[in-house]
């Protein structure tokens, strides 16, 4: 399946960065999304078990606007592939590596980012044909210092660090040899939830922007 394998997409690698979305209310997810590419966070990832994930994944494909990739997230069984991809998703992400998912996946020319966490999972996942793999849940394994020790011996494998990836941490995971970083609460808040913050998202994003720019400038 390797051989099969899909590239991460241009915005993806070029600015290091995907917005995770979810919540238990979709009322504001259209307003998140839009605040988010307006800040500069142009790859996005809206999670299955949000309400209205798909529609806003949907309009946000049909827009075909230059420089940016939306996906589906806690994609777990092939038919979910099936939605991701009706709904105009180019990559799908999971917490978990299930071979039928990364199949059907590249059956659809999605990219695919399965979760793992052990050295013996992400090989495991990458060697099935992921496009880079979910290090999941990166903050409790150890952070960047983790990611950092991973890599040294599977320097050949695409890194995701996602799961409580704070702004302090962005620079270092980068450093370490991660090809983006996966942002969700640290990121969005609760933006999905509350008017208040959802004001203040558009700073939080600013700021991670620049988290990524300086992580990898070397600074």
């Amino acid at each position: 399946m390797s051989a099969s394998r899909r590239q991460p997409g241009p915005v993806l690698q070029e600015t290091g960065l995907v917005a995770i979305l979810r919540g238990r209310s979709g009322d504001r997810l259209d307003a998140a999304c839009d605040v988010l590419l307006e800040s500069g966070v142009h790859c996005l990832e809206v999670t299955l078990n949000t309400p209205g994930a798909l529609s806003a994944v949907r309009r946000l494909a049909g827009w075909s606007r230059p420089g940016l990739e939306v996906g589906v997230g806690t994609v777990r069984r092939p038919g979910q592939v099936d939605e991701a991809a009706g709904a105009g998703a180019t990559f799908v992400v999971a917490p978990d590596t299930n071979p039928a998912v990364g199949e059907r996946a590249a059956a659809l020319g999605l990219g695919w980012f399965p979760g793992a966490l052990t050295p013996t999972e992400i090989a495991r996942a990458w060697d099935l044909g992921a496009t880079a793999v979910k290090v999941f849940p990166a903050g409790s394994a150890g952070g960047p210092r983790y990611l950092q020790e991973v890599r040294a011996p599977l320097d050949d494998v695409l890194l995701v660090p996602t799961g409580g990836v704070g702004l302090d941490d962005v620079a270092g995971y980068l450093r370490a040899g991660a090809v983006a970083v996966g942002m969700g609460s640290p990121l969005l808040g609760r933006a999905l939830e509350d008017d208040e913050d959802l004001g203040r998202l558009g700073e939080r994003a600013r700021a991670a922007v620049d988290a990524v720019a300086h992580g990898r400038s070397g600074a």
